[in-house]
């Protein structure tokens, strides 16, 4: 089980994504708030991120980039998510660790969460 945040202005999806990983076993936060991404790592203890390509007006690559140069979260795994097309490289070259396009079904979801912590963990341990 890990702790999960998700950085989704749209509700819909970030009650969605909660449940289906809740589901999985894992421990949800969800936030609309991008410049709160900070925060919210270090005072819910997170172990993975879930952050969307554009919030309310915010990119979702500047805030990744952010957390990819402070040194107190740096480690932290992102997957960034969009429904744009060909962002991918533009997420992983902001630091993204991955990257899922929209829509995409819960098996991606699952598996991708899973194998990221996986890693993380493997190199943390």
């Amino acid at each position: 089980m890990a702790k999960i945040l998700i950085v989704d202005d749209d509700q819909t999806i970030g009650f969605m994504l909660k449940d289906i990983l809740e589901f999985s076993g894992h421990e949800v936060t969800v936030s609309q708030q991008p410049r709160k991404t900070k925060e919210n790592i270090l005072k819910h203890n997170i172990e993975l991120v879930l952050l969307d390509k554009l919030i309310s007006g915010v990119d979702g690559t500047d805030v990744c980039a952010e957390l990819r140069e402070d040194e107190e979260v740096a480690k932290i795994p992102i997957i960034m998510m969009s429904a744009l097309h060909n962002v991918g490289e533009v997420c992983k070259s902001a630091g993204a660790t991955e990257f899922i396009s929209k829509p995409f079904d819960m098996e991606t979801l699952i598996s991708k969460t899973n194998e990221i912590l996986e890693k993380h963990n493997n190199k943390t341990s």
